[in-house]
């Protein structure tokens, strides 16, 4: 009987513990989330902020920076590729993180 109560009890601990870590993840991707619906203002943008968007880079951001001081503001994705180092497959995974107003 003792073992049957200290199964159960275990039990419930462990169900316990399960919906408070998912709880806690859930939180964290929320979070995430939102994070990726600020998107970045490319033709305002600093170095700094562009950078930080994954797949892009130091490099790549400066080429960006560059690019719009020559030619001007980047209007869409298809401008992202007249970028020196930026094709088609990056211009793609960066655009969600921008905003090319």
């Amino acid at each position: 009987m003792k073992q049957i109560i200290f199964a159960l009890v275990m039990t419930a601990l462990a169900v316990s513990a399960n919906l408070v870590f998912a709880e806690a993840k859930t939180a964290s991707q929320i979070a995430k989330a939102e994070a990726v619906v600020q998107k970045v203002q490319l033709n305002k943008a600093s170095l700094e902020q562009l950078d930080a968007i994954p797949g892009l880079g130091k490099k790549k951001a400066q080429a960006v920076l560059d690019h719009i001081a020559q030619h001007g503001p980047i209007q869409d994705q298809a401008g992202l590729t007249k970028v020196k180092g930026i094709g088609d497959k990056l211009a793609a995974k960066i655009s969600p993180y921008l905003s090319f107003n």
